[in-house]
């Protein structure tokens, strides 16, 4: 429902801001505890906490969730989905900010920005220290993506993701630190702008202007596993995944989506099952470019996208019917 602290009426121009919960509304209960409870603060909170500040942008928020990242999935996706297409397509609706935990982040805003269009920002933002840690970063974080999301140059760009005065493109954006405030990359192209409570800097022109859904989203997306390489890797993990009704496979491999000769082999027979594989890199950043066995193995390279993100995309053009290996590779080049 509705938080009762709204500042916007529903005709009005304003943002909207879908609250999930994460470390951006995490409490300790002491600023100095290691552990805290994340999803604690609710979304009108938030808004009168920037009111306090002297922030006057309308807003309106919805409390979806108040959870912790690593426990949101396909149910609360399509939630956040069908929401976020009803409020692009009011007019009063500037714009979208999610809030969300980090651990999960990159996975919703690249499957939002594979599946919304492109005519008004969705900003996705997070927190890296709980609300009552000593230097919490959740309320800057917080008005960046305000900041953000109502900027005129902001549409055409995609679903983006906000941290530590960056913004970073969600075909770029990943999670590379476990602790640090500025703990989010973004690979093959860096942070796509710059943001502070008073500036907003982008550093190129919007690369997506008008540019509708790229997928249909489906509420019951195919099964596709991730398959982690490991020195002495056993068949067993593709086996048990295909007898798990798995429709497409992602090996988070080795170096360049590298792997022992007999996993290689057992992908390859998958395949000629019907089941896609995408070789990614379990390594934090490179290209996984194509190489002469994918040509005969019809193996998949997922370029720069990560095991995460290259889950996404394939499940997605499975749920399109898009299941040619040369069309899938196409796909994933082109990100």
């Amino acid at each position: 429902m509705d938080a009762p602290r709204n500042r916007a009426d529903s005709t009005a121009p304003h943002i909207r801001v879908f609250a999930t919960g994460g470390t951006i509304a995490g409490v300790a209960g002491s600023a100095t505890r290691r552990d805290y409870r994340p999803g604690q603060i609710g979304i009108d909170d938030f808004l009168a906490a920037l009111a306090r500040l002297g922030i006057d942008t309308p807003i309106r928020g919805t409390q979806f969730a108040n959870i912790g990242s690593e426990d949101i999935g396909p149910a609360l996706w399509a939630r956040l989905h069908w929401a976020a297409m009803d409020a692009l397509a009011q007019d009063s609706c500037r714009g979208i900010i999610i809030t969300h935990g980090t651990d999960t982040a990159e996975e919703t805003a690249f499957l939002l920005d594979q599946t919304l269009p492109t005519n008004k920002p969705v900003v996705v933002v997070g927190a890296m220290r709980a609300a009552d840690a000593v230097g919490t970063d959740g309320l800057r974080n917080f008005v960046n993506a305000v900041r953000v999301a109502g900027d005129a140059d902001a549409p055409g760009r995609g679903v983006l993701l906000v941290m530590s005065d960056r913004i970073f493109a969600a075909r770029d954006a990943r999670k590379a630190h476990t602790e640090m405030t500025d703990a989010f990359k973004g690979f093959p192209r860096g942070p796509v702008g710059h943001v502070t409570p008073t500036s907003l800097e982008w550093f190129g022109p919007a690369w997506r202007a008008g540019e509708a859904a790229r997928y249909a989203f489906h509420d019951d997306m195919p099964a596709v596993p991730i398959l982690y390489a490991y020195a002495g890797m056993s068949v067993d993990g593709i086996t048990q995944a295909l007898a798990g009704g798995a429709k497409g496979i992602v090996l988070a491999g080795f170096g360049h989506g590298n792997a022992p000769r007999a996993i290689r082999d057992a992908l390859a027979q998958a395949v000629e099952q019907g089941v896609p594989v995408v070789r990614s890199s379990r390594v934090d950043e490179g290209l996984v470019d194509r190489e002469p066995e994918d040509d005969i193995a019809n193996f998949i390279a997922a370029r720069a996208l990560g095991p995460a993100r290259a889950r996404i995309l394939l499940q997605l053009l499975l749920a399109n019917g898009i299941t040619d290996p040369t069309r899938v590779q196409e796909e994933f080049s082109r990100r």
